[in-house]
């Protein structure tokens, strides 16, 4: 399984009609992460009057990792603008934080929405992303002469090999992407004669 996530921090600022909103975005591993995240942003803006949060803090579809505040904002004012635009990005791992310094205008329900969402969407709009590979490890045994060609296969498939040990024989501890593990098989035994089998790593 594969998704993307963001690289770096964003913020973007905008103030609309007084109040000052300041919009966060970081990836974020997890709930805990994601809550910390909130935290530390609460402790950086002690002044401001709300700090709303939303986030998809898993994969993307993985709606046991959403989550979102309205700290205070009219309910569904401010979180679950933010989440939609998150949930809309594609992206997972990844938080936001729209910390507001009221104006002395009221905005209203309509204004809130459109001025949370926005701030969310238009970070997004400057997120640099990458790939997120979620990996299983196996194990694999092979000769010393067989050990070249096995790994220019294991660089052609974009394997990670998270341990090496070598007695006498090459123990590897591969972390395959569960997609191509059946391919990965297959071409292991064609190439090696039957004689390479993966085994699932118990962790």
């Amino acid at each position: 399984m594969e998704y993307f996530i963001p690289k770096a921090e964003i913020i973007f600022e905008e103030e609309i009609k007084k109040s000052r909103f300041i919009t966060y975005l970081r990836h974020t591993e997890g709930l805990e992460q994601a809550k910390a995240f909130w935290a530390e942003i609460k402790q950086q803006h002690p002044q401001a009057r709300h700090h709303c949060w939303a986030c998809v803090a898993g994969s993307p579809n993985d709606s046991q990792q959403y989550g979102f505040s309205d700290d205070g904002e009219p309910s569904g004012t401010a979180g679950k603008p933010m989440l939609s635009y998150l949930i809309g990005s594609g992206l997972g791992e990844i938080s936001a934080v729209v910390v507001r310094y009221y104006g002395g205008i009221l905005l209203g329900t309509g204004g809130l929405v459109k001025a949370y969402g926005n701030g969310v969407q238009q970070a997004l709009l400057q997120v640099e992303k990458f790939r997120k590979v979620l990996r299983q490890s196996y194990r694999l045994q092979c000769e010393y002469d067989q050990f070249n060609s096995l790994q220019h296969l294991i660089d052609e498939w974009d394997i990670v090999i998270e341990e090496q040990q070598f007695s006498d024989k090459i123990e590897l501890t591969l972390a395959i992407n569960p997609t191509q593990v059946e391919t990965f098989q297959m071409l292991l035994t064609q190439r090696f004669a039957g004689k390479l089998a993966l085994v699932k790593a118990v962790r």
